[in-house]
């Protein structure tokens, strides 16, 4: 019986090294897996998902829109697909986590997704919020703060390495725009 993951940490925890890792090991058993990643981060290229160890993968982009139990099924059909990754799996819509239980509870496929909980200012991302509530498996990765303690938020800075205090929840970015730290330098550099 499928089931639907959750693999989650602060960033820089090695999420999309590990979800690049599972794929090669579905693969070495001649497993076909499909990649997501939302078209919105394109960080690596559009439809590419990165690891920060310099490795990474074609993809399939997908939307805020995208029905993803159609686009899964209908891939499935064509080709027999063994499992589902999905990176920066925050960016999912409450909907499409939905449609996810759909693929895992009707179609029979795994889906294992991987993402941060949190904005940079303590915020559930809502896609986050919904796995949290429904994923049958639940995964912390663990990271560091510069302190040593583990980090659980995600600072974002500005070009000057100041905290950003308000903003959008969704800005792209990687080790230039933001820093993983524990709750109390989070607060800290925030003023909270």
């Amino acid at each position: 019986m499928a089931s639907l993951y959750f693999t989650y940490s602060a960033m820089n925890a090695g999420k999309s090294t590990s979800l690049l890792q599972v794929a090669h090991n579905y693969e070495e058993r001649d497993q076909h897996v499909l990649l997501l990643t939302p078209s919105i981060d394109d960080r690596a290229g559009h439809g590419r998902i990165a690891s920060r160890l310099g490795i990474d993968r074609e993809a399939l982009a997908f939307s805020n829109t995208t029905d993803l139990a159609a686009l899964i099924e209908a891939r499935h059909q064509r080709k027999h697909i063994d499992c589902v990754l999905i990176d920066e799996a925050q960016f999912l819509t409450e909907t499409q986590v939905w449609q996810l239980t759909e693929v895992v509870d009707r179609v029979d496929i795994p889906v294992m997704c991987y993402g941060i909980r949190s904005d940079a200012f303590g915020k559930a991302f809502p896609g986050s919020a919904v796995l949290l509530a429904v994923a049958d498996k639940l995964a912390e990765m663990k990271t560091i703060c510069f302190c040593g303690r583990k980090a659980t938020m995600n600072l974002r800075i500005d070009a000057e390495g100041n905290a950003v205090k308000a903003g959008d929840q969704i800005a792209i970015g990687g080790n230039d725009r933001y820093i993983s730290c524990c709750r109390k330098h989070w607060k800290e550099r925030l003023g909270l």
